[in-house]
């Protein structure tokens, strides 16, 4: 880890991006054709970076996230993490590492004087059902409606010009999450003539994702300086060995991408 998260926290506000189903094979593909101009400003020279997700689908993989336990390096060896809540015999927070005194990652930023907010995106953030308000009731705000979910065209311009309103409205320091829905079934309606999911569609929906990030990007440009965490929550499958769908123990499931960086005031 190459950040002192602890000096970070105490300077910038933060912002953590899953892009819920997000295959890694397909983002780097599609960020070495060129085809990510929006998120390469975020990538590095290598692109996305390659990791383990902790969860095989969104709800297992997020309890996981909001415990400080975000998607592992794959390098075959103990991998300090960037935040951590405080237990006995944990092995990869060091000093580095801001541990909290809190169940979760989002009651200890709030309990460090962050404003925390929740956009969510699929159905395991809608708030319909006592299931799906698990998330969002960590957060002191929490916004989803149907313009969020899986079924509109055009989710991620709505959540980014949600985000982008409550980031003006709410002076640092903030934690703000964001739950993608696009890249998530269905997303054949991004491909023209087509009424079947695949891994193309699930292409043109990141894609369209990246389309859209400048709404966020200059709504971060006004802040003074922010940590920006995107990652998938896990990927999908599409026929690969016969399978289709997540909740399974595929490498295409397992293995996602992931950025991290810190965004200067760049306005």
């Amino acid at each position: 880890m190459s950040y002192n998260m602890n000096e970070i926290v105490a300077e910038s506000d933060l912002v953590f991006i899953t892009l819920d189903t997000l295959r890694y094979d397909v983002a780097q593909k599609l960020w070495a054709a060129g085809k990510l101009p929006n998120f390469s400003k975020w990538l590095s020279s290598d692109g996305w970076e390659q990791r383990h997700t902790p969860g095989s689908f969104t709800y297992a993989a997020h309890h996981a996230f909001f415990a400080g336990f975000l998607p592992t390096p794959i390098a075959p060896e103990k991998h300090p993490r960037l935040f951590a809540t405080r237990f006995a015999g944990s092995e990869t927070a060091v000093s580095n590492t801001c541990t909290f005194d809190a169940p979760n990652i989002v009651e200890g930023f709030q309990q460090k004087g962050f404003k925390t907010i929740c956009i969510g995106g699929v159905g395991f953030f809608n708030k319909q059902t006592p299931l799906s308000s698990v998330f969002p009731s960590l957060f002191e705000e929490s916004y989803w409606d149907e313009s969020f979910g899986v079924t509109n065209k055009h989710s991620t311009q709505v959540q980014l010009e949600k985000a982008a309103d409550l980031l003006e409205k709410n002076p640092a320091p903030v934690f703000l999450f964001i739950n993608i829905s696009a890249l998530h079934q269905p997303n054949y309606f991004y491909l023209d003539n087509t009424s079947e999911d695949s891994l193309n569609s699930h292409a043109a929906a990141l894609e369209y994702v990246d389309r859209q990030l400048p709404i966020l990007m200059e709504a971060l440009d006004k802040r003074k300086q922010t940590f920006v965490i995107c990652s998938a929550d896990h990927g999908t499958t599409y026929g690969e060995d016969g399978y289709t769908g997540h909740r399974i123990g595929h490498p295409k499931v397992w293995t996602v991408p992931y950025l991290e960086v810190l965004l200067p005031n760049l306005s």
